[in-house]
């Protein structure tokens, strides 16, 4: 039976602007604790906090026992985690040599590169001309960062342009997700994420950054916190929640705000200037969401 989705009442649009404001503030989060902890041993503490909170879910719901593979699936979950992994650990390292907002900006981008890649890779995905018009808009506003760094000769331009990479892995889970693995129940899908990537990145960290030392501040618990249980936890349930219940076309329309609402965080928590530059670009890659997800039949849970 085809699920009968209703229009957005105002509890479930308040919802879903309180995950949009979550997943924006992300990069806020990131920036502040890189300040206490390097970026690899970050994501780590990440992953194991948010594992061990995404279990929780799946005991509390009963869903446990779909941790148990069915021959065959190992494969795609192994290769998705591994993407995951690496667009993890590029993302912390990339917000770590640029600003938050343009690490809010560029990441949010990942809509445009999955439009791109969805023509090439998924059957009848096509990028029409109003998705293509989409795609220009929102690379426009990247590209605004780029030159305004690359002018400037700011170091912030290594960092940007890692998280353009971080972004595009970002998308590329994205489609292979509704390639190989769209069937997967989402408990192992999160699951395997979380153990490979504390697997990799503990090893990672201890030989790359055993001589830094961790400042364990209030900050840097609360970040930690944030990151693993809200963003990686309670949206990813609230998210599930939404798309039974609502037209996914419309849930997209609100999450366009992610990225404005990723510039305001760091205008808030960690003082970066709101230049005109940087408004266009935000402005931009909003745009270029809202041009590349209309017609889009079904809803994509956000995968951060």
């Amino acid at each position: 039976m085809t699920q009968a989705f209703r229009p957005v009442d105002l509890p479930g649009a308040l919802l879903a602007l309180l995950l949009s404001l979550f997943w924006g503030a992300n990069s806020v989060a990131i920036k502040l604790a890189l300040d206490d902890v390097p970026p690899i041993r970050l994501a780590w503490m990440r992953f194991l906090l948010g594992g061990l909170a995404i279990l929780g879910w799946g005991a509390l719901t009963g869903r446990l026992p779909t941790l148990r593979l069915r021959p065959g699936e190992w494969k795609a979950l192994v290769v998705l985690a591994l993407i995951f992994t690496a667009q993890i650990g590029l993302m912390n390292v990339g917000t770590g040599l640029t600003s938050a907002a343009h690490a809010a900006i560029i990441l949010n981008c990942y809509v445009v590169h999955t439009v791109v890649l969805g023509h090439f890779l998924l059957p009848g995905d096509r990028l029409t001309p109003r998705r293509l018009a989409g795609v220009l808009t929102g690379y426009t506003g990247v590209v605004l960062l780029f030159v305004r760094e690359a002018g400037a000769g700011s170091p912030t331009l290594a960092g940007d342009l890692i998280m353009f990479v971080s972004a595009f892995l970002l998308a590329e889970r994205t489609v292979y997700l509704a390639r190989a693995v769209q069937r997967l129940e989402p408990l192992p899908v999160l699951v395997w994420q979380a153990g490979i990537g504390v697997a990799a990145f503990l090893l990672i960290s201890e030989l790359t950054e055993a001589g830094v030392p961790t400042r364990w501040t209030l900050r840097l618990g609360v970040s930690i916190a944030y990151q693993a249980l809200v963003v990686a936890g309670f949206n990813f349930v609230a998210n599930l929640w939404l798309l039974k219940r609502y037209r996914p076309s419309t849930l997209a329309t609100i999450f366009l705000t992610q990225p404005i609402f990723g510039v305001l965080a760091a205008a808030l928590f960690t003082g970066d200037r709101l230049t005109a530059d940087l408004l266009a670009a935000c402005a931009a890659v909003a745009a270029g969401m809202g041009l590349t997800s209309r017609g889009e039949r079904r809803g994509r849970s956000s995968p951060r």
